[in-house]
């Protein structure tokens, strides 16, 4: 048996789930999202009284790979949920002396000490802000989207441990090392 599987999702009042066949439709005020799932292994089951969604195993004895999924759907639908109904987000700061971020349209200016700036193409189902130019929010409905540009963005200038100088998440912790000693 599934620890997380075994949970159920709790609606919020304005999320609405619909499930034809293998596919799960989410919506809600921030916006949609389909999921899809084997149908021939696992049942949804809505509780409007309750709102509360569950996902069953359609064999009474589970085994180890039906387990799994069992978790892993239930995860990524409980994602959905939370992102259609509140939002992901993700914040990064910009660590550096002259390190700046500005938006231009549907780009992403970047000065992270090269000699030249980097853009960065923005896609149309996140929102990115920047605040004080040294803090950038990711704004988004899909968890694995938003992680996703935030992964991107701190590739462009990982924290380097001498100084802490680079792009790294708010409360990420960096292991600083110990400069050169005479």
């Amino acid at each position: 048996m599934s620890k997380i599987g075994k949970k159920s999702i709790l609606l919020s009042k304005d999320t609405t789930i619909k499930v034809e066949g293998d596919k799960i439709n989410i919506s809600g005020p921030k916006g949609s999202k389909i999921l899809y799932i084997n149908e021939k292994s696992f049942s949804c089951k809505l509780d409007t009284e309750k709102n509360e969604f569950k996902i069953l195993p359609s064999q009474k004895i589970v085994d180890n790979k039906t387990s799994l999924l069992w978790g892993t759907y239930r995860s990524l639908i409980n994602n959905a949920v939370i992102g259609v109904s509140k939002g992901h987000e993700k914040i990064l700061e910009l660590n550096g002396v002259g390190f700046r971020a500005n938006l231009k349209g549907d780009l992403l200016n970047l000065q992270i000490g090269f000699s030249h700036d980097v853009n960065f193409n923005i896609p149309k189902d996140v929102k990115i802000t920047v605040e004080k130019q040294t803090i950038i929010k990711i704004n988004g409905v899909d968890k694995e989207l938003v992680s996703k540009i935030a992964s991107d963005i701190k590739s462009l200038k990982p924290v380097e441990p001498y100084k802490g100088k680079g792009i790294k998440e708010r409360n990420q912790y960096v292991l600083r090392k110990e400069g050169k000693k005479k």
